[in-house]
């Protein structure tokens, strides 16, 4: 999976990330009108999500996790801590949407008081620490990217750059995907027996 999104192209990655959520909705949209049933569309709105979620972290993932084998020496990246950071909003995410297909969170619009109260004191804070986590993909996939380039330790005058093109991938997806492809291609050639992790 890592080396399709590696090797895919910007505008295959764009499409997945943006062109298919965004057509999701508009036919979301369209049923709703047709229908005149409104909770239809916060019945899918999990299934939209999950779909968003696991496009734009498998993106991540592959950046993160498919490149760091070609870092310079001595670099500073720990992979087991990108993981931990992966996976805590990654299973934030999905368990919300779950939760909401399961118990029924907007089958009955709004929600009373007690689930409301309830909700907000368990998602505000976990949303919180998964958006630092969230932010510490873009540091560590953006430095990777980087220091790959340049071949050697970055600062963030560096890859600053980088930092907020994968902050608003929309834009970045079009400048990134490109390095991406030619950093891949150009260490698989020339490592031709690198195995990338899964």
């Amino acid at each position: 999976m890592m080396k399709l999104f590696l090797e895919a192209k910007h505008w295959q990655i764009f499409t997945l990330m943006v062109g298919v959520p965004f057509l999701f909705q508009i036919i979301t949209i369209v049923y709703v009108i047709v229908t005149n049933s409104p909770l239809f569309a916060f019945s899918t709105f999990p299934i939209f999500m999950l779909l968003y979620v696991s496009i734009f972290f498998g993106w991540f993932w592959s950046i993160g996790v498919g490149l760091h084998k070609f870092l310079p020496e001595n670099h500073s990246l720990k992979l087991k801590k990108f993981k931990i950071f992966f996976f805590i909003p990654l299973f934030y995410f999905t368990f919300l949407m779950f939760s909401m297909m399961s118990f029924g969170i907007f089958s009955d619009f709004p929600p009373s008081n007690e689930i409301f109260g309830i909700s907000f004191a368990i998602i505000i804070p976990l949303h919180l620490f998964s958006m630092f986590c969230m932010f510490y993909m873009l540091y560590f996939c953006s430095k990777t990217i980087k220091s790959i380039e340049l071949n050697k330790q970055v600062e963030f005058s560096d890859y600053v750059g980088e930092f907020f093109l994968l902050w608003f991938y929309i834009i970045g997806i079009w400048i990134l995907q490109p390095k991406i492809n030619k950093i891949y291609s150009e260490k698989i050639i020339g490592s031709p027996n690198i195995e990338l992790e899964t």
